[in-house]
Parts: structure tokens; C-alpha cells; sequence
């Protein structure tokens, strides 16, 4: 998917529809919380707002609660996989060039093993 296309067409609305079967992990009236479908880490999960944002880049004045909200389900997620004393890495790729793929703003979490630094 591309940044042009429309929100309808979007695989992550599609989840949060339940149009698509996922592994779902976490779900509030603001978030979404899923397994990915291509783990880089024994545990990887998506954390999405159910409200449909392009990219960390399109973000808007007035949404400050939305992201610290999904910092705060990335901590209660990490918390019930055994994350917090072993640790965690967060991701949020924003655009192409950066690795974003699908054009829903997502935070990767992702823990249980060790990672390098710099990531690539």
C-alpha cells in the first residue's frame, strides 16, 4: 500500500474491522494490539490506533493522548510477555525510505532476544 491510497483500502482498518483474521492481543475503544505476521523477534506485536493515521508524520495537534496512550498499551503488552526486566525494543518506521510498508501509524514491540545497535 502506498501513502495515496484511501483509508478504506488500508490492511490495518481492515483488522480493526475484523475483516481480516488476526491474532488479536489487545483491543480498547482508542488501540489495537496484534501478533505481526512476520516476527523479527520471539515476541513482535503491532500496536495501532483504531483511528486511521497515515504516518507518525501526518500527526496532528490534539494528538498527544492517542500517542501516549499507545506507549502506555506497548508497557501493559511488554509487562504480560515477560519484557520488562530482560527488555524491549520499539519501532515506528515513517515512511518508504524509512521501511514503513503499510500506511497505518504502528509501533512495533518486540522482545525476547538480544538486539544489535545500530538496527540498519
Amino acid at each position: 500500500m502506498t501513502e495515496a491510497q484511501p483509508e478504506a483500502a488500508c490492511l490495518f482498518c481492515k483488522i480493526i474491522q475484523k475483516k481480516i483474521p488476526s491474532l488479536i492481543v489487545y483491543e480498547d475503544d482508542r488501540a489495537l494490539a496484534f501478533a505481526d505476521i512476520s516476527p523479527q523477534a520471539p515476541t513482535h506485536l503491532l500496536i495501532i490506533p483504531k483511528r486511521h493515521i497515515s504516518r507518525l508524520a501526518d500527526l496532528q495537534s490534539g494528538d498527544e493522548e492517542l500517542m501516549a496512550h499507545l506507549f502506555v498499551v506497548v508497557q501493559k503488552l511488554a509487562k504480560e510477555n515477560g519484557l520488562l526486566e530482560s527488555g524491549f525494543r520499539t519501532v515506528i518506521n515513517s515512511g518508504e525510505d524509512a521501511g514503513q510498508t503499510v500506511f497505518h501509524l504502528h509501533v512495533h514491540l518486540m522482545g525476547g532476544r538480544v538486539f544489535e545497535w545500530p538496527p540498519g
